[in-house]
């Protein structure tokens, strides 16, 4: 009897166990503020997992694995692996909410690659900059001056310049044009959360995307070279006012994402490599950002922290990114980022993604698009991710990235912040 009655506890405490390492947030695991946060009133996606469409904390912890970081106040936010799309853990990850500049990451991977090549000139007009909103970030583009693709793409990346998004808009063939792209293009790529209404992120009735399409966006754009670059760059020069008789002098640009410059109370996050930051009054802090540490890379988006701290998005970031690299291999995925639309046709026919395969619409004509419209994954929907090797304080560090079989990238340099 002593012996049944020993197994049956033994069988107890084991089961007792099981549950407390895979339940998906013990409430010690929970910030004790959670409930007085705002959270979605409408049913959300359950794209990518059915617990993706869950209100809350959602996160399997095995054993060993770290809890998640405290005092979390971010209305949405998710972590996910870059490489192989699973999600270690998401908190309304489907929640619809405005993204502010962060939408400028699907502007760039839908009107970057038909753009080419980057030394293209421009010379702006009065009527291209009419239509920026009032109170928009510029990088100071000017009317009647000339600047070159690459000139106007340092402006979005680095000071988040409406003004250079609606230049290249007009590039790309208007407004109108480029926010329809643009839509079908978060279609293509199963972001169904995301409405756009106007190509910067400035604030517009009904202009809504989400955690999760977020972080698809970022994961496309990673898949090309010159978004990488972009995305990257700490600081750079821009092209100033042109004086009649007097060369035209540059002036000094720098990242406004703080986990790459730095600022007062947020370091440079080791092995950052972007991606975009954003901040409206209706639609808050936004951010969304990329990271390597020891051969893993990782993405983060955070939306809407409640909290009055200074730099709470890029702290909230960087707590998560943080409990990403130490839960590696000791959490169960809650979901995952799904492929492309084309990546799963392609997959079900049994043949790779061609190369290019995709078009782009601009001017009212066709024009190259980008491999990585299709090639951002293969048919097991492993995706190509960007690693950064080195630290910050490493004026120019080698990035190496996680390649795909199918679709190998070249390596990128890293351009950090001058000491």
């Amino acid at each position: 009897m002593p012996a049944l009655k020993k197994t049956v506890l033994t069988v107890i405490s084991a089961a007792l166990l099981s549950v407390s390492v895979v339940s998906p947030a013990g409430a010690a695991d929970k910030d004790k503020t959670d409930d007085k946060q705002p959270k979605p009133t409408v049913p959300m996606s359950t794209l990518g997992g059915e617990r993706l469409g869950k209100v809350g904390t959602q996160v399997q912890l095995g054993p060993g694995a770290p809890v998640l970081p405290k005092k979390l106040s971010a209305r949405s936010w998710i972590v996910a692996d870059a490489e192989n799309g699973q999600v270690l853990a998401a908190h309304n990850a489907h929640w619809r909410l405005p993204p502010a500049s962060t939408l400028k990451m699907l502007f760039a991977d839908t009107v970057l690659p038909a753009l080419q090549p980057k030394t293209l000139t421009h010379m702006v007009t009065e009527d291209e900059l009419a239509g920026v909103g009032e109170g928009s970030s510029l990088v100071g583009v000017k009317e009647d001056h000339t600047y070159t693709v690459h000139d106007l793409w340092l402006g979005v990346f680095l000071r988040s310049g409406n003004d250079a998004v609606h230049v290249l808009s007009e590039m790309y063939g208007g407004v109108p044009a480029t926010v329809a792209a643009m839509q079908r293009h978060a279609e293509e790529l199963q972001a169904l959360d995301t409405r756009v209404v106007s190509p910067d992120g400035y604030d517009a009735p009904n202009q809504v995307s989400s955690a999760y399409d977020l972080t698809l966006f970022a994961r496309s754009g990673m898949q090309k070279a010159d978004f990488r670059e972009y995305a990257a760059t700490a600081t750079a020069e821009f092209p100033g006012e042109k004086k009649k008789g007097k060369k035209r002098e540059t002036f000094e640009i720098q990242n406004t994402n703080r986990l790459i410059t730095g600022d007062i109370g947020v370091d440079p996050y080791k092995g950052i490599a972007g991606v975009k930051n954003g901040y409206t009054t209706h639609a808050g802090n936004t951010f969304t950002g990329i990271a390597e540490r020891d051969g893993k890379v990782l993405l983060v988006t955070v939306m809407n922290p409640s909290s009055e701290e200074s730099h709470a998005v890029y702290k909230e970031a960087a707590s998560l990114l943080d409990w990403g690299f130490s839960a590696g291999g000791k959490v169960t995925p809650v979901g995952e980022l799904v492929p492309p639309k084309s990546a799963v046709t392609d997959s079900a026919k049994g043949s790779e993604p061609a190369a290019g395969a995709d078009k782009a619409e601009g001017k009212g004509k066709e024009v190259p698009a980008t491999t990585a419209h299709a090639a951002a994954a293969g048919t097991n929907g492993v995706w190509t991710a960007l690693s950064v090797a080195g630290g910050v304080l490493v004026l120019l560090a080698a990035g190496v990235f996680l390649v795909n079989r199918r679709w190998p990238l070249p390596d990128l340099v890293r351009r950090l912040p001058r000491r």
